[in-house]
């Protein structure tokens, strides 16, 4: 019996997304073995073939239109995705990145001809995804940034430097948020394409030794000169980027949301086989009353987590997804993600400090979710607004 019992959300009563479901688990054990995991975390990065590998299974741009390679289906496709990694336990591959914040600017703002040109090679993993929003002086302030894309002739010259950037080792496709026109603010911010095979003035930087996700390479990125052509401004125009992201962050909120929740309830899974099984002065960890009281804290706010993210999830297929309620769901979920894995860890006393143990590796990744995608305190000053 699961930890949490919940009747099953209306977005997932569908046969076709518990096949799906399956044959993702299916891609995951045989793909992703705890011996390849360890190997990832050790290097840094993922295997590339992985992501071929994952286009090859049909796991790439799921959400996708058909007609440019994707697989036609929706977030419900996403959220199975990112569900079934979080509770299996498979940290370091950017799939949801990739799939669920950077491809949908192309399918929603895309002009036909970078439809085209892009999201077939996004669909095969031939073209790896990335964002590049954050610098070394802005984070969740966007419109701080310093990086540009001036206008010369038919092409544009980007300059600048990026960090904290997820997939960052392997992109070749990176949308980076630049300043088309410095002068006019957030009205002069575009996003535009730079694909980085064979571009000259790009540079990757160090693959950042991080607490947690090991096995993501998360890098800074450097634009000195590059020239990228005109026609990979998103959208075909400019001065539009800071309005597309606005519209977009949500769904990436909502990501993080769904990753949180699995995650937690992965830790009280593991938690509860090791409670069982664990004795201490004659009795097992679970027959102490403190544990039961704790754990049945843990089950509390890990169900009402649950239905809070299934009824954001249910917005947000209807569309209804609203800024605020995506920032709710993002601080909200994330603090209690790590404030019942810091709980666990504690009941699994010296263990739980051990890498070895699942508990640690959720532990360790569970922090920076209050720091990507705008820090909690930002989702609290957008929900303040709306008081």
């Amino acid at each position: 019996m699961p930890a949490i019992q919940l009747p099953t959300p209306k977005w997932r009563e569908d046969e076709e997304l518990e096949i799906f479901d399956r044959s993702v688990r299916e891609f995951f054990v045989r793909e992703a073995t705890p011996e390849k995991m360890a190997t990832w975390r050790e290097k840094g990065v993922v295997d590339r073939d992985m992501w071929t590998k994952a286009g090859e299974a049909g796991l790439l741009c799921v959400a996708g239109p058909e007609e440019y390679g994707g697989a036609g289906g929706d977030f419900r496709h996403d959220a199975v995705i990112i569900n079934a990694m979080a509770e299996m336990g498979i940290e370091g591959f950017g799939l949801s990145l990739h799939n669920a914040i950077v491809a949908p600017y192309l399918w929603h703002y895309g002009t036909k001809e970078q439809k085209e040109r892009w999201l077939p090679r996004m669909a095969t993993g031939e073209l790896v995804g990335g964002i590049a929003m954050t610098e070394p002086g802005a984070g969740s302030d966007l419109q701080g940034i310093k990086t540009t894309a001036i206008k010369q002739g038919n092409q544009y010259v980007v300059n600048g430097s990026k960090t904290f950037i997820t997939n960052g080792q392997l992109a070749n496709f990176i949308i980076v948020v630049a300043k088309t026109d410095p002068a006019e603010g957030a009205k002069g911010t575009s996003l535009i394409v730079v694909e980085t095979d064979g571009a000259e003035g790009f540079e990757r930087g160090r693959n950042l030794h991080k607490i947690g996700m090991e096995g993501n390479d998360t890098s800074e990125l450097f634009f000195n000169d590059v020239k990228v052509p005109g026609e990979n401004i998103i959208g075909g125009g400019e001065g539009l980027g800071f309005i597309q992201l606005m519209q977009q962050l949500p769904q990436e909120r909502l990501n993080i949301a769904v990753q949180g929740v699995a995650a937690a309830e992965r830790g009280l899974h593991e938690t509860l086989e090791y409670v069982k099984g664990r004795k201490a002065f004659g009795k097992r960890i679970l027959d102490f009353q403190n544990t039961q009281f704790k754990l049945a804290e843990v089950k509390t706010k890990l169900t009402v987590a649950r239905v809070f993210v299934d009824h954001c999830i249910g917005l947000h297929l209807k569309g209804q997804l609203d800024a605020v309620t995506a920032s709710m769901a993002k601080y909200w979920v994330t603090d209690i993600q790590g404030e019942t894995i810091d709980e666990m860890l504690q009941l699994h006393g010296g263990y739980g400090y051990m890498n070895e143990y699942p508990i640690a590796q959720l532990y360790k990744d569970a922090r920076v979710q209050r720091i990507y995608g705008g820090t909690n305190e930002i989702m609290k000053l957008l929900i303040a607004r709306s008081l």
